[in-house]
């Protein structure tokens, strides 16, 4: 949802392999069905080539930053990286899995489709010796050597403290606020950050949630903000726990005519948010973004210590990044990095 970063190393298995990952370094291409073939080869524990296999949760721009952190990393790296998107459905999960376990991948780096459901055909693949890493939603049980994502608490909780800011400095310290969810997508992840943001402006006595609904796509924030806005006329927050959510409630503002008398505070960051948070029309106020190119980068760094044996991490937690209004120059400077970051992705 849309929610939500430097660094490299080589990894070797032998002195000849050493050598060569030093001189010839080698890309990863997108794959959905068919294997990139290397120009070198990175020394595994076998001294053959390492093969990754990265699936994606669904199409936007989080996860395409991700990918990209992946792709940049296996490059540095000198190891193989096969590709493909899920599509947020079980189905597709399953098949890509089945695909990268026939293709003897080294390990799988996923965010699941479901914490339970998910379990079944990544069992079968760690059963096979494939080293799974969990990244943006974990998966059940002990079946992940590692799992890396932004904290969804802490996400939630800037945007909460950066929203109570607002609340006692602009509103007199009283607001009814309407909370745009995903929780019938991914439960886990909206609970904890919709409990984030709650822990921080429930702290204030003026303060009233008036309405929580789920969102997760632009146009179904347009739909539901707005019909949300029809029947609390007094509602002058808005919180969406995601990057569609928080567009669409943006949106709905918008078409209610209502900018700079409610303003929405969001998570997940893109450039259209980026946009909107420096427009004119004063209605988004702050998101928290995720590190996605930092979690795609660090997904293959620790798959590639646990392929060779080497300790990892069962859970890393990265902090969010907090982008608001009030800090101008701050937008700006992230805005033209993100940009650099998305015409790479796009090569």
């Amino acid at each position: 949802m849309s929610n939500r970063s430097n660094r490299a190393f080589g990894i070797v298995a032998g002195v000849v392999f050493s050598l060569l990952a030093l001189f010839i370094c080698h890309g990863c291409k997108k794959d959905s069905g068919s294997t990139t073939q290397p120009a070198a080869q990175s020394g595994g524990t076998s001294g053959r080539q390492i093969k990754l296999a990265g699936i994606l949760f669904q199409e936007d721009q989080f996860f395409r930053l991700v990918l990209f952190g992946m792709r940049d990393e296996c490059k540095k790296s000198g190891v193989e990286l096969m590709d493909g998107n899920s599509e947020n459905t079980p189905e597709k999960e399953i098949e890509l899995i089945n695909t990268y376990i026939t293709r003897n991948v080294d390990a799988v780096l996923i965010s699941p489709v479901s914490k339970a459901g998910s379990v079944a055909a990544l069992k079968l693949a760690r059963d096979k010796g494939i080293k799974i890493i969990t990244y943006n939603t974990p998966v059940a049980g002990d079946l992940a050597s590692a799992h890396i994502e932004c904290s969804a608490t802490d996400l939630g909780q800037q945007t909460g403290k950066a929203a109570r800011e607002f609340i006692e400095k602009k509103l007199g310290g009283k607001a009814k606020i309407a909370i745009v969810a995903f929780k019938s997508q991914v439960p886990e992840q909206s609970d904890a950050r919709t409990g984030g943001f709650k822990s921080q402006i429930t702290q204030l006595p003026g303060v009233e949630i008036v309405a929580e609904q789920d969102a997760w796509m632009p146009e179904m924030g347009v739909k539901v903000v707005g019909d949300i806005l029809t029947a609390h006329p007094d509602v002058t927050i808005v919180y969406a726990a995601n990057e569609g959510g928080t567009t669409g409630a943006v949106l709905a503002v918008k078409n209610a005519g209502k900018g700079g008398q409610i303003a929405v505070f969001g998570t997940d960051m893109s450039e259209q948010l980026l946009s909107m948070l420096q427009s004119d029309d004063n209605i988004l106020q702050a998101i928290t973004g995720q590190r996605p190119v930092e979690v795609g980068r660090m997904a293959v760094e620790t798959a590639l210590k646990a392929i060779n044996g080497q300790p990892v991490d069962k859970t890393t937690f990265l902090p969010g990044i907090l982008l608001s209004r009030t800090d101008p120059d701050g937008v700006k400077a992230f805005a033209a990095q993100l940009k650099e970051w998305t015409a790479e992705a796009s090569q």
